[in-house]
């Protein structure tokens, strides 16, 4: 399951970021293959996620991001027998280890401030060792490439990434993908 999830991302490197649950139905209309939600709870992920599986898309949950679930062991472990999603995302390395253990597809989101934070990642990924790695703000080329070359794991880009040129510098970078909340970015898998 792993391979085919990182194959749909690798083939569709434009991945819909969403803030607003009312927003799915935007990215559900569009040529992309992955879905990150950014926002949800309890009382309406279960049914979010099956949309987005009903679409035939892949539907990603970040588990930090969800109100009314712990973030803990058990609320992944709700999430993961529950939801059913195709991955979570989390920048908690305690989430990432504990959904791992469950068979999940697992992105382990890292922010990049400096130098510092850049070596910082690379242990986490290191000691985590996640399916994919999405570094925040994906517009910083140069420390996204140290990360690249540093890792095994795929990089998705993320955060601050508005325009189509950014996407390519990315993507030309070693991102395998982008994930984006612009919509007008989207539509760059076809």
């Amino acid at each position: 399951m792993t391979n085919e999830i990182l194959a749909d991302i690798k083939m569709y490197p434009v991945i819909a970021a969403i803030r607003d649950v009312d927003k799915v139905d935007a990215a559900l209309s569009r040529n992309i293959k992955c879905v990150f939600l950014l926002t949800g709870s309890i009382l309406n992920i279960k049914y979010v996620v099956h949309c987005i599986k009903k679409a035939h898309k892949r539907a990603f949950v970040h588990l930090d991001l969800l109100e009314g679930i712990s973030k803990d062991g058990e609320g992944t472990k709700y999430i993961v027998e529950e939801v059913r999603p195709d991955g979570i995302i989390t920048t908690r390395s305690n989430l990432a280890l504990s959904a791992r253990s469950m068979g999940m597809f697992t992105i382990q989101r890292v922010f990049i401030l400096d130098s510092l934070a850049v070596d910082t990642a690379v242990k986490t990924i290191s000691h985590v060792e996640p399916d994919a790695v999405e570094v925040l703000p994906g517009v910083l080329t140069k420390s996204l490439k140290r990360i690249v070359q540093k890792v095994r794991t795929p990089v998705v880009a993320g955060g601050l990434i508005e325009t189509p040129e950014e996407v390519k510098q990315a993507l030309a970078s070693g991102a395998v993908a982008i994930s984006t909340t612009r919509k007008s970015l989207w539509d760059m898998n076809t």
